[in-house]
């Protein structure tokens, strides 16, 4: 399964003119909750042909305040009225004494924050009685780091039992910007936690600075990443393209939708004809 991130910029396109041709659609629950009217009628049309998996952006579990449950109750409404087949969130901080930061930021790296954030995302579970899936962020800086960013990702996901949402352009762009091996990094994660993967484009600025942006093309070195971690998963998984402006024509995200199904399915069969 392939999907695309469902977006207003080209949702009438989508519906009208059958270009794009995906198999299910991504939204941020913060932005399609509680609207009416015809955005309303036409996000009931495209869930009558597509299944919807949702990321949000609000619910910072990195945040030293307590969960909002007001905006959970909204989020399990929103789940159930959709049929939602994944809730994912970031593995960040957005928020800070109920200021939105309009950002996602890093976590520090210690024993202290694993335990803080675990306890935020089983309390999550519980709520909304399912299991996210927390998606390994992009970082510019790390923040007082007790503890390698692998050993910090780790821990979170196994006392918190959550599934992991895999970009594999953050992943490149960790890696590139603080001078780790991403192959080495992904061999070390419980790959058998991925529920689905993202993948998009970054920007570089500098030399020795990429930008995790959405907003350009996927490069080889990333779809590389992706086929590397396709074999070593064995498994096929559903593969979001995540594209939040500089938006092309569909048939263009269509080219980039074709290349992560030929990817995948090369992959696979690579993985099988090694193991026979």
């Amino acid at each position: 399964m392939t999907g695309i991130g469902f977006r207003k910029d080209f949702a009438e396109e989508f519906l009208q003119e059958n270009q794009l041709k995906v198999d299910f659609i991504e939204v941020a629950p913060e932005n399609w909750m509680g609207i009416g009217g015809y955005w309303k009628k036409l996000f009931k049309e495209v869930l009558k042909d597509y299944p919807l998996y949702t990321h949000g952006l609000s619910l910072s579990v990195g945040s030293p305040e307590e969960l909002d449950f007001s905006f959970l109750e909204k989020i399990k409404q929103f789940l159930k009225e959709t049929n939602a087949r994944i809730y994912s969130e970031h593995l960040s901080f957005s928020k800070c004494e109920n200021a939105h930061l309009y950002d996602l930021l890093p976590i520090p790296f210690t024993e202290q924050a694993v335990k803080h954030v675990s306890e935020k995302i089983k309390s999550v579970q519980d709520f909304l009685e399912r299991k996210i899936a927390i998606e390994i962020v992009s970082y510019y800086t790390p923040v007082a780091a007790e503890m390698k960013e692998i050993e910090f990702i780790n821990a979170i996901l196994q006392e918190s039992d959550c599934e992991l949402l895999l970009d594999v352009n953050n992943i490149y762009v960790n890696a590139f910007n603080h001078q780790y091996d991403a192959k080495n990094f992904i061999d070390h994660l419980p790959l058998e936690r991925v529920s689905y993967i993202h993948m998009a484009g970054h920007e570089k600025v500098e030399e020795d600075l990429i930008i995790d942006t959405h907003g350009q093309d996927i490069i080889d070195p990333v779809y590389g990443l992706f086929e590397y971690t396709i074999r070593k998963m064995g498994r096929s998984v559903p593969v979001l393209l995540e594209r939040d402006f500089n938006i092309p024509e569909l048939k263009d995200l269509q080219k980039e939708v074709n290349q992560l199904n030929i990817i995948k399915a090369n992959a696979l069969q690579k993985k099988f004809a090694h193991a026979s």
